[in-house]
Formats: structure tokens, C-alpha cells, sequence
């Protein structure tokens, strides 16, 4: 039987790529001919190729930074052909897409409506894809915020899905609020199918050293992260973004070295939800400073796995950004994220279930 995996992979963004690759790998694991539906657009590729070169929009990027960024761009290219693909169709025509037996839509923010480019895209809600069954795994309505509701004829396309899950509260009470049930709330792929980088993957910096991922950080966070890392001697390497206030900036890292960086960081700062994510995934200590774009997506993990303390305000007290910075996550969080695992097999076990019969 075969799946599709219809997501945003072709976005050069370190966690776009993981939890494509993380999902679609751990499908194949659980013995489904599972590939990543590859979607072109035109207009999406140069929109993303732009932001790609002034990564963060509030910042014109310096000339000195491009060739990096064209080298991260590059690196983002060929770990994308190498993940398991169907044949390319345009996001505009779904029903040009080969035939499956089931479409799996997620992760990431597939349902936001408000997403630059990809926002009111009605693949992502299933229109036209060639395929019996419509499942939803752990998808996201980003920053598209529930006090807005959902409108009806949007609502309508989600009723087409047999099974629906979410990775946010947000999420799930949009989906609550529009279809009169309760979704279940599952883990991102990335920590429910924790895949590997190849060792042949260098970093750029030798350990130690404080990973920093994400842009637009307040100058009150920056420096607390500044204090923190020169009492103890540690250079604060910036991934992906320029952050002036960093020591290194590592602006050429592909996706499969962002993986290792992350794994081979004293600890983890960031404001990007894939920033914590892949934190807990390691098990290192981090904190994460909320941001007005992502705040629905930190908000829902945090909360989900009980590391509520571990999202700063720019004005949070030193002393608490030292110790959050100092040990790894309470055990607590990693008890939270076991039964999570275990909620969202059950979640799998079900959605795909007439597959399993069939094998």
C-alpha cells in the first residue's frame, strides 16, 4: 500500500526538512511504501529562494553573506533529492500527482492560512489529491490564531479526513471549534521518529559551545545569553542567521549538519520551535525566547510536555536563564514526551490501520 506524505519539504529551513524526512523515514520503518509528494510552484520556489538570501526579513542581509547563504541553499537542495519522492506535480493541479492509497498531510504549518506563500493552498486541505483516504498527522494552523475560527467552506475540506491529529493547542481547538470533536494531539515527527545525520556530517566549531538558532532575539535575551556564555567561556555560534552579538556565524549549514551541531552543543538557545525541539530531542539544556510568529506553536509544546519554564521573556531574571542553561530538562519533561510517543502510535496504529490489514 502506499503513502504520501504531502508537507512543506522544499523549504530551506532546518526543521521543514527534519520533520519531512522524519516522518516519511519513520513511515517507511512501519513497512508502508511511504514517499514525499513533491509539490512545485513557481511562485513558492522564488518566494522561498528570497527569504533563503535575507533569511531574516527585518534585516537586510549584508553582501558579505551571500555566498554562505547560496552554499546553505545548495546543501538544502541535495539533502531534498535525496529523500524518497514521488514524481513532481504542481501544488496548483493535485490531481496531476501519481495515485496513492492514503495522503498523509503534516507536519508543520500545512493548515495556516496566513503562511505567506502556502496560506489558502487547498491541497493541504485535500483538494483534488488523488487518493481513497485523507489523514492528517500532527498538522499545525502556525499563527492563524483560534480566536479567529475557521470559516466554513475550509471547515468543510477538513470533514473529508478520516483521521485528524494536531501538534498544538491552538490547532487542536481550531479543529474543535470547526468539526465538533476534539482531534488527538501528537508529537512532532522529529521527536516521534528521532532519524540520524551521517557521522561524515561535520561541525563547524568544536564542542563547547552555545547553539544558537533563530533571529530577531530582544537585546535583554541576548544578554542574558551573552552573560551566560563569558562566565563560562564558551563561544555562542550562531546557525543559519546572522546574529551580530554571537561569536561565530555558521551561515552555509545544511540541514544534516544543523542535526549534529545541535547534538554536539554545551546548550541550546533559540526562538524557533524546531530550535526546542531538537533540544529535547538530545536532552540539552535550553531556553527559548517567545516570539509573536511562532508563540502558538511554543506555547502548545512546552505546555504539552511540561517545560513551560523553559520559554523566557526577554525581562526573564538571569539567575533563571543560568540554570535552565546550566542542566538539562527536569525528567519529568522526557515522562512527558514517552507517553506523548505512545499516544501518538496509538494515533498511527489507527489512522493506518486498513494498511496495516493489508500488508
Amino acid at each position: 500500500m502506499r503513502l504520501g506524505v504531502l508537507t512543506f519539504h522544499r523549504c530551506i529551513n532546518y526543521g521543514s526538512y527534519w520533520q519531512a524526512r522524519c516522518l516519511v523515514e519513520g513511515l517507511r520503518k512501519l513497512g508502508h511504501d511511504a514517499v514525499i509528494l513533491d509539490h512545485c510552484s513557481r511562485r513558492i520556489d522564488l518566494a522561498e529562494w528570497r527569504c533563503a538570501l535575507r533569511p531574516d526579513p527585518a534585516v537586510e542581509a549584508p553582501r558579505r553573506d551571500f555566498a554562505a547563504l547560496r552554499g546553505k541553499m545548495r546543501r538544502f537542495f541535495d539533502a531534498i533529492a535525496a529523500l524518497p519522492l514521488s514524481a513532481r506535480f504542481p501544488v496548483e493541479d493535485p490531481p496531476a500527482m501519481a495515485p496513492c492509497d492514503t495522503v498523509v498531510v503534516g507536519s508543520d504549518e500545512v493548515w495556516n492560512l496566513s503562511h505567506p506563500w502556502y496560506g489558502r493552498c487547498g491541497a493541504f486541505y485535500g483538494d483534488g489529491l488523488r487518493t481513497d483516504r485523507l489523514v492528517a498527522y500532527a498538522a499545525s494552523f502556525g499563527n492563524y490564531d483560534a480566536g479567529g475560527g475557521l470559516d466554513p467552506a475550509w471547515a468543510a475540506k477538513l470533514r473529508r479526513f478520516e483521521r485528524i491529529s494536531v501538534r498544538d493547542d491552538n490547532s487542536r481547538v481550531l479543529v474543535e471549534r470547526a468539526l465538533g470533536f476534539a482531534p488527538e494531539v501528537v508529537l512532532d515527527p522529529c521527536l516521534q521518529f528521532p532519524a540520524e545525520a551521517g557521522d561524515d556530517d561535520a561541525v563547524a566549531v568544536p564542542p563547547p559551545y552555545l547553539a544558537l538558532y533563530g533571529h530577531g532575539f530582544s537585546d535583554a535575551f541576548a544578554a542574558r545569553i551573552r552573560r551566560w556564555a563569558r562566565a563560562r567561556a564558551i563561544p555562542i555560534v550562531s546557525i543559519g542567521y546572522r546574529n551580530d552579538w554571537a561569536d561565530v556565524q555558521w551561515l552555509s549549514a545544511g540541514p544534516l549538519e544543523f542535526a549534529r551541531f545541535v547534538a554536539g552543543a554545551q546548550a541550546v538557545a533559540s526562538n524557533f520551535f524546531h530550535g526546542c525541539v531538537f533540544a529535547l530531542r538530545n536532552r540539552k539544556p535550553f531556553v527559548c525566547e517567545m516570539t509573536w510568529y511562532r508563540g502558538n506553536k511554543l506555547r502548545g509544546l512546552m505546555a504539552s510536555v511540561h517545560a513551560e519554564d523553559h520559554l523566557l521573556a526577554g525581562d526573564a531574571a538571569a539567575d533563571a536563564c543560568d540554570a535552565l542553561l546550566d542542566a538539562p530538562p527536569d525528567a519529568r519533561v522526557f515522562a512527558c514526551i514517552a507517553r506523548l510517543r505512545e499516544r501518538s502510535w496509538g494515533y498511527l496504529d489507527m489512522a493506518l490501520e486498513p494498511q496495516a490489514r493489508s500488508a
